[in-house]
């Protein structure tokens, strides 16, 4: 899920507290107003919560802000989210270059917020790997696994099994792990360092270390009483060699210069440090989106904490402006929107091949338009919903947003000349346009099958507090008849409901069975029950009525909703 908010001028409703279904957009608060952060974190609030009871348990938000509400936000979702579902704060590069209208420091930068629902649950991803990256792969012994480069035998971990020594097989000398150990298991190692030509045995060298991988019949260098093996690593073999040392060198070089090389090799053309092969084929393929990741071991864990996009990784917002230029042409009046690549790149790291992002605030249609390129180039199968009020009169979102994403499916754009024509390659693909009006009524809901209201409770319940973290409904996965969800009290949600053709009343025995589904939970009262009719009372539920009370969680008032004015004839 994406939401942008750059935190200038917006309209604040106060009404929507009691009423999100209020048409009035509300009072323009401009940046002059002194209350203007407390109304924006109101304004806010609320339908953070509701965009984090939307996310899937593995759901990702990503929220574009600039300075001037980075702060308030940040606390609002710590809030909201939980400071440890904290994904990582990007710092993207919005303009080529700082404009000179500061007195004191002029931002070139906007803010990527990014919380997870459950961060143990999220994956991110891996960008593309750029052509820079796969340059430092060659194949000068015509390894027949491909491109390889490099890479430390030696894990920065310690495991006190694997810190031995191995002898080389050019020179004779001690090679040891430093602070480390091999990465590689003894076995491998072993396997490694014979396909140099020469038999290696298991030797206790007496120095506190497990047992040494040598040459068979090998003389074995002294390792003097001074000589710290973590810091000085290397025991060298000194100028005289033995009979067996002389024949392996001869053997490793001529491995060295007629065939291809052993993964484990030595570098300095067999006279340096040893170093293992790592093959091109066999690494992720892809980039850890990290600015301070320098190599391609995406072996261990990383986390993204704080970083910086420059405007090559992810746009800028004058390419946005002109990407929307040759969609639509000038005077579309938009001073600020979001580069394509920014958006493609946010996409590709936190949502699934097959999954659905929703833009609550779509502005220009930029989500869309980059779900769609990015579903034809990379053969994905995401979907996305945009959402779009528009301001005051100008609805925008039929005559622009719509207009956008009708264009970049059909191959539609505007020439240098102004005028439409077809200019890039259609795509196979199609969208949906609805206007939402406020013809949802009684009937409408009592037609709704069970898990087209399970999603409406969650996302639309509210306490008489609109405020309150208890509000929030996290759904269960799980598969129960009844139990749908929990709050932060972890107080358990019910709904009794099988469709329009399924009465759903609270009984003795759904109370039972709704009880036991509780227990099997862990879930607390009192136990919320949505249903058509409560037969059973208990002070451990809070009851509420199917239509009645979701229409008054939609803002509607159910005594003026046509179903209460007339007999019910089903």
């Amino acid at each position: 899920m994406r939401k942008n908010h750059t935190g200038k001028d917006f309209r604040y409703n106060d009404k929507w507290d009691t009423d999100p279904n209020d048409p009035d957009l509300g009072e323009l608060v401009t940046v002059e107003d002194g209350s203007k952060h407390t109304k924006w974190m109101k304004f806010m609030l609320p339908r953070i919560q509701m965009m984090r009871a939307m996310l899937k348990s593995n759901g990702v938000l990503a929220i574009c802000i600039d300075d001037r509400e980075l702060f308030h936000l940040g606390m609002l979702l710590n809030e909201v989210f939980g400071e440890e579902n904290r994904i990582g704060i990007i710092n993207w590069q919005k303009s080529y270059a700082p404009k000179n209208d500061s007195t004191h420091l002029s931002s070139a930068t906007e803010y990527i917020l990014v919380y997870s629902k459950n961060k143990e649950l999220t994956k991110t991803g891996l960008l593309g790997r750029t052509d820079q990256m796969n340059a430092k792969y060659k194949n000068p012994d015509n390894d027949p696994e491909g491109l390889w480069r490099d890479d430390n035998p030696i894990a920065r971990t310690k495991s006190d099994k694997d810190r031995y020594a191995i002898q080389s097989p050019f020179t004779g000398a001690l090679h040891y792990p430093g602070t480390g150990s091999w990465r590689n298991t003894k076995k491998n190692m072993k396997t490694y360092l014979e396909a140099w030509g020469s038999k290696y045995i298991e030797k206790d060298l007496g120095e506190g270390r497990p047992k040494a991988l040598v040459i068979k019949g090998a003389s074995i260098p002294i390792i003097p009483e001074e000589q710290n093996l973590d810091n000085n690593p290397v025991v060298e073999m000194g100028d005289i060699k033995d009979e067996i040392i002389i024949k392996a060198e001869k053997k490793a070089l001529k491995i060295r210069d007629k065939k291809t090389m052993p993964e484990l090799y030595f570098l300095r053309s067999g006279y340096g440090r040893p170093a293992i092969k790592r093959y091109l084929k066999y690494v992720k393929q892809g980039k850890v989106p990290l600015t301070f990741w320098a190599d391609e071991n995406y072996d261990e864990l990383f986390e993204l904490d704080c970083q910086s996009w420059t405007h090559e990784e992810s746009g800028h917002s004058q390419t946005g402006i002109k990407e929307l230029d040759y969609v639509l042409g000038k005077g579309h009046d938009f001073q600020t929107v979001k580069p394509l690549k920014l958006i493609e790149k946010i996409i590709q790291l936190w949502c699934p091949n097959e999954g659905i992002v929703l833009d609550p605030f779509a502005g220009s249609g930029t989500t869309g338009h980059a779900i769609l390129e990015s579903n034809e180039l990379a053969g994905s199968k995401r979907n996305f919903i945009l959402i779009e009020k528009g301001e005051g009169n100008d609805e925008y979102a039929k005559i622009l947003t719509r207009e956008r994403i009708k264009r970049v499916i059909t191959g539609e754009r505007v020439n240098k000349e102004g005028e439409i024509q077809i200019l890039e390659q259609a795509i196979s693909n199609g969208f949906e346009y609805w206007e939402l009006d406020k013809e949802v009524d009684a009937k409408a809901i009592l037609e709704m099958q069970r898990e087209e209201l399970i999603d409406v409770i969650i996302t639309t319940h509210w306490e008489d507090d609109r405020r309150k973290a208890t509000s929030v409904i996290d759904r269960i996965e799980k598969n129960y008849k009844y139990l749908v969800g929990h709050n932060i009290l972890n107080e358990g949600f019910f709904i009794i409901w099988d469709g329009k053709n399924s009465v759903g009343e609270l009984n003795q025995q759904t109370y039972m069975e709704l009880l036991q589904e509780a227990k099997n939970e862990g879930v607390k009262a009192p136990f919320h029950v949505y249903a058509r009719y409560q037969i059973y009372q208990t002070p451990k539920v809070k009851f509420y009525q199917i239509p009645d009370k979701i229409l008054m969680h939609l803002g509607l008032n159910e005594n003026s909703d046509r179903y209460n004015n007339q007999e019910d004839d089903e």
